[in-house]
């Protein structure tokens, strides 16, 4: 697959926004938000969970954007708990409709990314400009040892949630938790702890499989 790589530093609320960015073969047809987990537990846009969302979504033509969040990297300012790194996304989301145009937009995110994600949908939602796709990993929701309780939104009912059988940060049940009462399906993939390992491709694919139109 041929692509472009670079990393820009793209002005934001809080600074600059050091972000990964990487063009699809040919004309763009979407613009998609890649987050990572937390910063303050060693979070960062080099993630291969992050990446393997990001190469998933360059293969099916979007502009993929994995920016560094606050205090990561050269990305300005200091860690703010989901809310100013929310702001951060839809700062680079108004930065790449300028740079490729008013496209459809995905968003995807691994554990406190995927609930940043949910936090952004909202936003874009109540400008009545929701995302057309979603794919959150990891979700952090719930009470989480050693991080904090995350109150995690509710999201498009095609959100594609997927989770770990074995995931030791995020128990599976807090996930099951937050989606019941939102009818909202999650792909559960056995034996898969937080982190994916050797799992990997079943995220690419279930992706691939979700946003291909």
């Amino acid at each position: 697959m041929n692509t472009a790589s670079e990393t820009l530093l793209v002005p934001g609320p809080a600074g600059a926004i050091e972000t990964i960015v990487e063009l699809p073969a040919g004309t763009p047809r979407g613009i998609a938000l890649i987050a990572h987990p937390h910063p303050l537990f060693g979070g960062a846009n080099n993630n291969k969970v992050v990446y393997t969302l990001a190469r998933a979504a360059v293969k099916l033509g979007h502009v993929a954007l994995r920016p560094n969040f606050r205090g990561v990297g050269q990305s300005a300012g200091s860690h703010d708990e989901g809310r100013g790194e929310s702001e951060d996304m839809l700062a680079l989301l108004a930065w790449a409709r300028q740079r490729w145009g008013d496209l459809p937009v995905a968003l995807a995110g691994f554990s406190f990314g995927a609930y940043v994600q949910t936090r952004v949908a909202r936003a874009l939602a109540d400008a009545s400009r929701p995302p057309r796709h979603m794919a959150l990993v990891g979700t952090a929701a719930g009470h989480i040892e050693g991080a904090r309780s995350y109150d995690t939104g509710a999201v498009p009912p095609d959100t594609l949630v997927i989770h770990g059988s074995r995931d030791e940060t995020v128990p599976l049940a807090n996930v099951l938790a937050w989606a019941e009462p939102i009818d909202l399906p999650v792909v559960v993939i056995p034996g898969a702890d937080h982190f994916f390992h050797r799992r990997l491709h079943l995220i690419r694919d279930l992706v691939l499989r979700a946003w291909r139109e």
